[in-house]
């Protein structure tokens, strides 16, 4: 507890924010979309400030920046420096990528402006494998999912193994038993699997405890298990995939973590920059197309949008999205939800799409950023 007070304390008192214009004068040439002001644009200038203020005071933690575009033009680019160097050395600093206190990984990839997307990753990953649906690579979200992986010694005595589905797995309805609830915990699955050699059998050893696409339990397995399935029916290890039919079309720079036998980590192990996060919102907003280029199909992208699993009459869950937001099955709002920080949150209906990164993994500030759309950006917003 003393540790948590100190970090609270010391993150107070080092943080810095960028107080200048809230995108810098000349540099429309390397942004990725026109700059306008929120009054201009239908939202309230106030609120944002009052945002940007109450992260620059610590109220929502350790934040590194705060992206907000609507209408294709961003309002608000506000960056934040952390002297995560000072933060990290209460904590154990060993040099390994998966030491999320250590400050070559995290939250930057080593110094540049690639910061971790932690699970956005997923919703990358979604993004890529309906490429691959799209392109006949994989049959449909109806196929089994254990087809992909015949190269593994695997107890398929269990019936319900064999009726996981690629939806299954899509929407964390595996029926693989798993535990993901708390990162603090040493037990906890994804944990251990970070910490495994092979982690592709590592989530196929756990047994099953539900009938596949019946019982919605968080699994970060099964989004390892995606990447694997496009790495066997592209031929091509995800990270390549996505330079040639997602990053590359729009011009997106990246990091991609890799598992000790050579997977590409699709469960959190992606880098972006901010606008580059943004970029796949916006692609996703306008219905898979970017600059008149069809990415993905409209139809992947409505359904991977579609709350799938609903958690209640407000919430729910697609392929590998958040659903903040449904009513009557639509979907209002759409997200990446990321550790640490990581927001990439779009209301389509308004043409608005908010981007947070952050690093706040030890303690809970007294705000939410993942609340911020909904509570304190929507309400003030002009259709």
């Amino acid at each position: 507890m003393k540790n948590f007070l100190l970090l609270f304390k010391l993150c107070f008192l080092i943080a810095a924010c960028n107080s200048g214009p809230a995108v810098s004068e000349g540099a429309d040439a390397e942004l990725p979309w026109p700059v306008s002001s929120p009054s201009q644009e239908g939202v309230d200038s106030l609120v944002l400030d009052s945002i940007h203020q109450e992260i620059s005071q610590g109220l929502y933690g350790l934040v590194d920046r705060f992206l907000v575009i609507r209408n294709g033009k961003i309002l608000v680019d506000h960056t934040y420096e952390q002297d995560y160097d000072s933060v990290m050395v209460l904590f154990d600093t060993t040099n390994y990528q998966y030491n999320y206190d250590h400050t070559a990984w995290h939250p930057y990839y080593r110094d540049t402006d690639l910061h971790t997307m932690q699970s956005v990753t997923k919703s990358v990953t979604s993004v890529l494998f309906g490429i691959a649906v799209d392109e006949g690579l994989i049959p449909g979200v109806d196929t089994s999912a254990m087809a992909y992986f015949t190269g593994y010694d695997v107890d398929l005595s269990d019936e319900r193994r064999q009726a996981m589905t690629l939806e299954d797995l899509l929407t964390m309805r595996s029926g693989i038993e798993w535990d993901e609830e708390n990162y603090d915990e040493a037990n906890n699955s994804c944990i251990l699997m970070e910490n495994s050699d092979d982690w592709i059998s590592f989530v196929l050893r756990h047994p099953m405890d539900t009938m596949p696409g019946e019982v919605f339990e968080y699994n970060s397995g099964a989004s390892v298990l995606l990447g694997k399935i496009v790495r066997e029916a592209t031929g091509k290890r995800i990270d390549k995939w996505a330079e040639e039919k997602l990053f590359g079309p729009l011009d997106i720079d990246y990091y991609w973590k890799t598992t000790p036998k050579g997977e590409v980590d699709t469960e959190g192990g992606l880098y972006l920059s901010t606008y580059d996060m943004a970029k796949i919102g916006y692609l996703m907003m306008n219905g898979g197309q970017w600059e008149g280029q069809q990415i993905v199909s409209k139809e992947w992208v409505e359904q991977s949008l579609r709350p799938a699993v609903q958690f209640n009459e407000r919430r729910g869950y697609g392929y590998q999205w958040w659903i903040p937001e449904h009513r009557d099955g639509q979907t209002r709002i759409f997200a990446g939800n990321g550790y640490g920080g990581q927001f990439l949150m779009v209301a389509p209906e308004y043409e608005l799409i908010v981007a947070f990164n952050g690093w706040q993994h030890h303690g809970r500030p007294e705000m939410s950023t993942w609340l911020a759309l909904e509570e304190r950006i929507l309400p003030g917003v002009v259709r």
